[in-house]
């Protein structure tokens, strides 16, 4: 897991967002689910990670 940001790195590596409980949909067909947020942070945490990487290209994935 990585580490939270610090004031000394002024580069950290992303960090994944929260994945939503099962209890956290209420099931009632909304018009943005709690999984369709979920799946638009992956989206834009996937591409930070990979821009991320690519600036530190010795880092594990």
């Amino acid at each position: 897991m990585p580490t939270p940001p610090t004031a000394a790195d002024p580069d950290p590596r992303p960090l994944p967002p929260e994945s939503p409980l099962p209890s956290d949909c209420c099931e009632s067909g909304c018009a943005v689910c709690v999984f369709d947020l979920y799946a638009e942070e992956m989206m834009a945490y996937r591409a930070a990670l990979a821009a991320w990487l690519a600036r530190h290209p010795g880092a594990q994935a």
